[in-house]
C-alpha cells in the first residue's frame, strides 16, 4: 500500500510542473481569449464594455475578414498538398535511391529548417526582387523576358510567392519525418516483391504508401497548425498583407485589428474564430483520412 502510495506520488510531483505550465500558459490565455472576444475593449486602456457576440456579428460582414479566410484556406490546401507530395516523393529518393551523394541532399535539404523565418523571408525577397532578383535574373538569361514579373506586388501572383516560400521551408522537415518511417519498412518485403518482378513505383505505392500512411496523417494536423502560424509570419516580413490585402492572412488580419487599429475585443474574436476553425479543420481531415492501419 505504501509502496502504490510512493509510486503515485511520484508521478504526481512529475506532472504537477508539466500541468501547471499548461494551465498558466495554455488554458487561462485561451479562456481569456474567449472572454474577450465578448468585450468592447482597446488593447491599452483597461476600459471594457460587454457586447455579447456583437463582435462575431460583426466579422461575418467584414470583408476584409472574409478575405483574409480565403487566403488562409487556399495556402493550407495548396501547402499541405505541394508539401506532402514532394516531401514523400524526395523521402523515397533518398531512402530507396541508389545514387551517390543521398546524405548529402539530406543536409541540404534540411537546411530551411534551421534557417530562422526572417532569414527565410529576406532571402526569398531578394530572390524576388524585380530589379537584381534571381528569378527575373534567370528568366532574363534563358531569353524568357516575358515570364519576369513584379513578383510581390502584382496582386494575381503574389500569394503564390508566398504559398512557395512556405513550401520550401517545410519540404526537408516533413521529409525527414516519412525517412524515417520508410526506414522502419522491413527491407525483406521489397525484396519477395523485386522478386515478384515489381518496379519501384508498383513497391511505393504497394509497400511503402500504405505502411507511412499513418504518419502522413499525423502529419497533416502539423500542416494545418504550422500552416496557419507560418503564414503570418511570412506575410508580416515579406508583404504586411499587401498590395490591397491581396495576401492578408487571418492572422495578420487579427494583429493589425488588435494591436494597430486598437480594436483588442474585435482582434480576440477573430482568434477565436481562427482556433474554432483550425480545430474543426483538423477534426474533418483526421476523419477524412481515416482508414485501416497496415503493420509490419
Amino acid at each position: 500500500m505504501n509502496r502504490k502510495r510512493s509510486e503515485r506520488r511520484f508521478v504526481f510531483a512529475c506532472l504537477a510542473p508539466a500541468v501547471i505550465l499548461m494551465v498558466l500558459f495554455i488554458f487561462i490565455p485561451t479562456i481569456n481569449v474567449f472572454r474577450m472576444s465578448l468585450y468592447r475593449m482597446g488593447g491599452i486602456t483597461n476600459k471594457q464594455t460587454f457586447i455579447g457576440l456583437e463582435n462575431f456579428k460583426t466579422l461575418l460582414g467584414d470583408k476584409n475578414f472574409l478575405q483574409a479566410m480565403q487566403n488562409t484556406i487556399l495556402i493550407i490546401v495548396l501547402v499541405m498538398i505541394c508539401t506532402i507530395i514532394l516531401a514523400v516523393l524526395f523521402a523515397a529518393l533518398l531512402n530507396r535511391g541508389t545514387f551517390k551523394g543521398k546524405n548529402f541532399f539530406r543536409v541540404i535539404f534540411y537546411i530551411p529548417n534551421i534557417l530562422s523565418i526572417v532569414v527565410i523571408a529576406g532571402i526569398f525577397g531578394a530572390i524576388y526582387n524585380p530589379s537584381t532578383g534571381l528569378l527575373n535574373t534567370f528568366l532574363k538569361a534563358i531569353h524568357l523576358d516575358g515570364l519576369a514579373r513584379q513578383w510581390m506586388a502584382e496582386p494575381n501572383i503574389v500569394i503564390y510567392s508566398v504559398i512557395f516560400a512556405l513550401i520550401w521551408q517545410a519540404i526537408g522537415y516533413y521529409m525527414v519525418m516519412y525517412m524515417a518511417s520508410m526506414a522502419a519498412i522491413p527491407p525483406d518485403y521489397y525484396e519477395a516483391a523485386s522478386l515478384d518482378g515489381a518496379t519501384e513505383i508498383q513497391m511505393f505505392f504497394k509497400i511503402t504508401f500504405p505502411l507511412i500512411w499513418s504518419n502522413i496523417r499525423t502529419t497533416l494536423t502539423f500542416y494545418i497548425i504550422s500552416t496557419i502560424n507560418l503564414s503570418f509570419l511570412f506575410v508580416q516580413i515579406m508583404t504586411n498583407g499587401g498590395p490591397n490585402g491581396n495576401t492578408e492572412v487571418a492572422l495578420n488580419y487579427m494583429y493589425k485589428q488588435a494591436y494597430t487599429n486598437g480594436s483588442y475585443g474585435y482582434g480576440m474574436a477573430i482568434g477565436v474564430v481562427i482556433f474554432l476553425f483550425s480545430f474543426i479543420l483538423a477534426g474533418i481531415v483526421n476523419k477524412i483520412t481515416d482508414r485501416e492501419v497496415y503493420e509490419f
